[in-house]
């Protein structure tokens, strides 16, 4: 071997170019004040907001919802618009009470079926009180006697005010089982 070949081999070959490194990324380009401002600002509303819906939602759990009831007691008009024998559903819906009047006087029965509470429906072909929802039936005089019904319908206490108007007072209920139809203020005798 010569000692042009053996430096030939002994000589290594030139270092191939690197490839061209990519360009380094520009720095980040700062936000500018007015956008960093507008996003504080966008945050803070929002941060605002959800705490004051926040407190909102806990003092509105700090006071008690108050319902609105009408008055116990309310003027039913003169007992000469109730004729005898019929059922007086002018006051079913707004105050729950219907007057019945028989030939001895006038009385205020509640709407409430003793059962669960469903509101009965008054059958004037049937002359009877007929709940939709289990099927009990009461008599005009709100005595039970079919369906699952365990007692008669209550009655409220009832007077003439001094304008001559019937008074029906919803606060105190009177019960056919404990013997309290016979009290005189569940009765308005005429």
């Amino acid at each position: 071997m010569s000692k042009e070949e053996s430096t030939a081999l002994s000589t290594p070959a030139p270092p191939k170019p690197a490839p061209p490194r990519p360009a380094a990324p520009a720095a980040k380009a700062a936000v500018p004040r007015r956008t960093f401002l507008s996003w504080v600002t966008l945050a803070w509303t929002a941060f605002t907001a959800s705490m004051l819906a926040a407190l909102t939602a806990t003092g509105r759990f700090m006071f008690p919802n108050v319902l609105f009831e009408p008055p116990p007691t309310f003027k039913a008009g003169f007992p000469s618009e109730i004729q005898v024998g019929q059922v007086d559903e002018r006051f079913k819906q707004k105050s729950a009470v219907w007057l019945v009047r028989d030939p001895n006087g006038i009385y205020a029965l509640s709407t409430v079926c003793t059962h669960l509470g469903c509101t009965p429906n008054w059958l004037e072909a049937e002359q009877k009180f007929k709940c939709p929802c289990h099927g009990s039936g009461y008599y005009k005089s709100g005595i039970n006697f079919e369906g699952p019904t365990p007692r008669p319908l209550e009655r409220y206490a009832i007077a003439l005010a001094d304008d001559g108007q019937i008074l029906v007072d919803k606060s105190r209920k009177f019960q056919y089982e404990k013997g309290e139809w016979d009290n005189p203020a569940s009765f308005l005798k005429l």
